[in-house]
């Protein structure tokens, strides 16, 4: 019986090389000065305000506009209290802790996270929204700390203060050579994708979508003359139709494009039709390589359609809830690291492995083998009805691979 693949030739060669990351052009017979493979890191949300933001170095007005929480100290207090002290205030690199370390490893050629902060001094919080986060602009060197390269911003926190927040987020985000999308100061700045150049008239194209299932508001959306995030309307063929017009006009071949979108609830690991059939018209349509999917608080399951990888829910990788009970099933404090390496001259996946970490004490620490194992066993879990299981490896890193594959 033929064993079901996913991977195209070429990713199945690189499959077989003894390591999946270096030595990749010459697993892919590709001719020295050639372009080879390209590897995206991606990661959840990065909420490095509130909590975190109180133990950077250069903290906001701490008060906070929550039902329940009315100092942002309180968790900071609440992780010191689960954990233990958190020696404040901590560097720039501190919140990436082990990641690092990773980074350095892979080396991959970008980095693009969900920032759902709002990096701001304004006080204009956006009345009756209840969570309000924000991280001071003097904290964003903690971003160039890990040599971040792009931030969408299409999420239901980025205009948590206001339109003043999210202007002075993108000229922060700016100053220290970070790009966006997903949002702007009018909605042709939100719709247009942050374009990233790797040399070689490489590129890729990142765009960043918010859907009201995250819990965005409908009047964040960004207007011809009002700033804004990049709602979609609904997760309709239309929708997808007037995606695919506007990446038509901007791709060029060899061109990975990666669509980053927030969708969903917070917490389960249930994928609603509507957003599967929206992610394969994306890549049936569209010509989008990578699905980036984000919004729940934890890990979902993965697909590859057409050789391309959707991610349902990269799950938080930067937040403050440590310490905060509730939903501790979905161990929320176990994040990954994804590493996707792709084939640019057809888009297709060649290899997806992921580091599994853990957020202690706000910062990223290296997990035991019981929780990497338990991370394998839920995206095994979670990914059977999407084709996809995964491995866990003698390095305590786990590789997507198709069902069934031995």
């Amino acid at each position: 019986m033929k064993r079901r693949t996913f991977f195209s030739n070429a990713a199945k060669a690189i499959l077989l090389a003894a390591n999946p990351v270096s030595g990749m052009r010459e697993a892919l017979g590709i001719p020295s000065g050639s372009a080879g493979p390209v590897t995206l890191f991606l990661a959840g949300d990065i909420m490095t305000g509130r909590g975190i933001d109180q133990a950077l170095p250069h903290p906001s007005d701490p008060r906070l506009y929550e039902p329940y929480v009315k100092t942002a100290l309180d968790y900071v207090a609440l992780a010191e209290r689960a954990h233990g002290p958190i020696p404040r205030p901590v560097d720039f690199s501190y919140i990436w802790g082990d990641a690092l370390q990773e980074l350095r490893r892979v080396a991959p050629h970008l980095r693009i996270v969900n920032l759902e902060t709002s990096v701001t001094k304004s006080d204009d919080y956006w009345r009756g929204k209840g969570i309000n986060y924000r991280m001071h602009p003097a904290n964003a060197p903690c971003l160039a700390a890990a040599s971040i390269d792009c931030c969408t911003l299409a999420n239901n926190h980025i205009l948590d203060w206001g339109y003043a927040g999210l202007k002075e987020t993108v000229r922060t985000l700016q100053k220290i050579h970070v790009r966006t999308a997903g949002a702007g100061g009018n909605l042709e700045k939100a719709e247009a994708p942050a374009i990233l150049t790797l040399g070689a008239r490489r590129r890729v194209l990142v765009f960043g979508f918010g859907a009201a299932t995250s819990g965005i508001p409908h009047d964040w959306a960004a207007a011809v003359d009002r700033p804004g995030v990049n709602l979609l309307n609904d997760f309709s063929g239309a929708t997808v139709d007037r995606i695919a017009a506007k990446v038509r006009a901007i791709k060029r071949q060899g061109d990975v494009v990666v669509a980053s979108i927030h969708w969903g609830n917070n917490w389960g690991y249930k994928i609603p039709a509507q957003e599967r059939a929206f992610a394969h018209g994306l890549i049936d349509k569209a010509g989008i390589d990578v699905i980036h999917g984000h919004s729940s608080h934890h890990p979902k399951g993965i697909e590859v359609y057409r050789h391309r990888p959707i991610i349902y829910g990269c799950g938080d990788f930067i937040n403050d809830y440590e310490g905060v009970g509730g939903y501790e099933d979905f161990r929320s404090d176990l994040v990954l690291m994804y590493f996707v390496t792709l084939d640019p001259s057809a888009g297709t996946l060649v290899h997806l492995e992921m580091t599994p970490l853990q957020i202690k004490r706000l910062r990223l620490n290296r997990t035991s083998k019981g929780d990497a194992a338990w991370l394998r066993d839920m995206l095994t879990r979670e990914g059977k009805a999407l084709g996809t299981h995964v491995r866990l490896t003698a390095d305590n890193t786990l590789t997507l691979e198709p069902l069934g594959k031995v």
